[in-house]
């Protein structure tokens, strides 16, 4: 059951998967598609910073969940959200990750600035950039999904799958 801070508590909401398995199959591909030319722990630090924008607690949940499996420290997952105040917690590389994965998760703010997509196109050759915009464009989905369906922190249901 999720709130509404309207009305109080609401029913709730579609489950996506089940409702749209076309949409949500082609998603899971996006997804796939762009971690192959990515390192799994920037792939992380991408979706954490996203879902931190968005304000997405069902996947920041997940992400932060999934990058401590894959060995991150929790001292720079508790600097994802101030990273450029604490920059030398992370690499000039992930340092521009960061960078465009905002600018093209605020992209309503400004667009992308050149100088965020010339700092990472100086980080990433073609292919791994394509990759890294695929990814934020993946992760903006899946906070869309998660927010507009009232998806519940701590409830992912892969680990079921397993």
């Amino acid at each position: 059951m999720t709130t509404n801070e309207n009305t109080g508590p609401t029913a709730p909401r579609l489950n996506f998967a089940k409702s749209a398995p076309k949409a949500f199959k082609a998603l899971i591909g996006l997804d796939a598609a762009a971690r192959e030319h990515l390192d799994p722990a920037l792939v992380e630090l991408v979706q954490i910073r996203a879902s931190q924008l968005n304000g997405c607690a069902y996947c920041l949940h997940m992400h932060t969940s999934d990058a401590r499996k894959a060995g991150e420290s929790e001292e720079r997952l508790h600097m994802v959200a101030v990273w450029r105040e604490a920059a030398h917690f992370f690499t000039e590389r992930e340092q521009a990750a960061l960078a465009l994965t905002e600018a093209v998760t605020r992209v309503s703010d400004a667009g992308v600035p050149d100088a965020a997509y010339g700092g990472a196109a100086r980080h990433f050759d073609e292919s791994e950039l394509a990759a890294l915009l695929a990814l934020t464009f993946a992760i903006n989905t899946w906070n869309r999904v998660a927010l507009a369906t009232a998806r519940v922190a701590g409830t992912d249901e892969r680990a079921a799958r397993r």
